[in-house]
């Protein structure tokens, strides 16, 4: 992959960590691993990307994976997950999300605050709080971060588009301390997935370009020991009528915009 980015993902990556210096400086957000150096490293190695597509309105419940399916980094992704396991156990105790949750919940899905994610990473029980939760949702090959780096976590694509499904689908019977997100848990993760702050909605967006009906969430980090990104970006698209769930996880990316721009046409050519 060349190293020149192209003008639209100089755009893109430049908007988004121009919103997230903002926020750093308006004291919303803790320093991320992805806001340290943005300086590429030595090399033009290309990234590798997998993804993972289902057709929410055709015929097969499995998802059509495209590369490996073996475990990234999510980054924050995860924040997904995090909130369906607030839900989960808030649906348990037979009661809606406190003012105090939703204050955290909403900017952590709508910009990626990461100081939310911390406070609400603690509140599920971490790791094991996590697995509790992905357990009841069908997620087979996640696993939590190790103590406060839910960034850390691992994930497959294949797994993302389970916790999609669990998001978009249709639900099934769910019990105190049983069964998956219900109708109305359901319904709040969308909303907050489709009110992501503009500067972030590259990636699985652009499969459904001339579409309509996208939410999604998109994590993106600088490993310290090798100064490569880990970008990736899940959610639904509506793609000629179809509803289409996609994952798109890489790591290995030079930089953080040669990361997007494999991320976005990889979902392209995932949903053609």
């Amino acid at each position: 992959m060349s190293s020149r980015l192209s003008r639209t993902a100089r755009t893109k990556a430049g908007a988004l960590l121009a919103s997230a210096a903002a926020l750093l400086s308006a004291g919303l957000l803790h320093p991320a691993p992805a806001l340290a150096a943005t300086t590429a490293p030595s090399g033009h190695t290309p990234g590798h990307a997998t993804a993972a597509v289902l057709d929410l309105d055709g015929t097969g419940r499995a998802p059509v994976v495209h590369g490996e399916d073996r475990a990234y980094d999510t980054a924050s992704i995860v924040k997904i997950d995090i909130l369906a396991a607030l839900l989960l156990q808030a649906q348990d105790a037979g009661r809606p999300l406190t003012a105090r949750e939703r204050e955290r919940a909403e900017p952590m899905i709508r910009r990626s605050d990461n100081a939310a994610a911390n406070a609400l990473w603690r509140q599920i029980g971490r790791a094991s709080g996590l697995a509790a939760a992905n357990k009841r949702l069908g997620l087979t090959s996640t696993t939590g971060g190790p103590g406060a780096k839910w960034g850390l976590t691992r994930t497959t694509a294949s797994d993302q588009v389970r916790l999609l499904r669990a998001v978009f689908g249709t639900g099934g019977t769910v019990r105190a301390g049983s069964g998956g997100l219900d109708a109305r848990s359901r319904a709040y993760i969308r909303t907050l997935m489709g009110q992501v702050v503009p500067e972030q909605r590259w990636g699985v967006s652009a499969a459904g370009a001339g579409g309509s009906g996208q939410a999604l969430k998109n994590g993106w980090l600088q490993r310290a020991t090798t100064g490569r990104w880990d970008v990736n970006s899940v959610g639904q698209v509506t793609v000629r009528g179809h509803r289409y769930l996609v994952a798109v996880l890489s790591d290995g990316n030079a930089s953080m915009g040669d990361g997007v721009s494999l991320v976005e046409r990889t979902a392209r050519a995932a949903v053609a």
